[in-house]
């Protein structure tokens, strides 16, 4: 076990936006709890609690991986629209003590699934197209 520190920081923190996760159109989580993990030089990742996901469309895989610094990661793969989208989400169930705050939440790999925090993009293009109407409106 390591801890985070100066050469390896790792920070969470409350999102206070809402997190939507949704794969083929079906929504898999939906919360205004999730926490934002920042990890060194890597991307924020959001964590959702379970309790706001849909956990009947996950189905735990035999995966495991380890961090030095949060502890041993579960897979889960989402079942949605008759896909199967292998290992898109892990979790770490119990994880070292100074990463407690993420037991009970899930992670998502964004490459397998879409992540909304804040505004939801259909929304802000719904915004861009009344903008772009307008515009063209008005030049006529």
């Amino acid at each position: 076990m390591k801890l985070p520190g100066p050469d390896h920081p790792i920070t969470i923190t409350a999102n206070p936006k809402r997190v939507r996760v949704s794969a083929g159109g079906v929504v898999i989580a939906d919360t205004t709890h999730a926490l934002t993990l920042k990890e060194a030089s890597y991307p924020a990742v959001q964590y959702v609690p379970r309790e706001d996901a849909n956990m009947a469309l996950l189905a735990r895989t035999e995966r495991t991986t380890h961090c030095p610094y949060k502890g041993d990661a579960n897979y889960f793969s989402i079942n949605a629209n008759g896909k199967s989208m292998e290992n898109s989400i892990w979790t770490y169930e119990t994880p070292f003590p100074a990463m407690a705050e993420i037991a009970g939440h899930l992670a998502f790999y964004p490459d397998k699934v879409t992540i909304e925090d804040g505004v939801a993009p259909v929304v802000m293009q719904a915004v861009s197209l009344r903008a772009n109407r307008l515009a063209w409106l008005r030049a006529h």
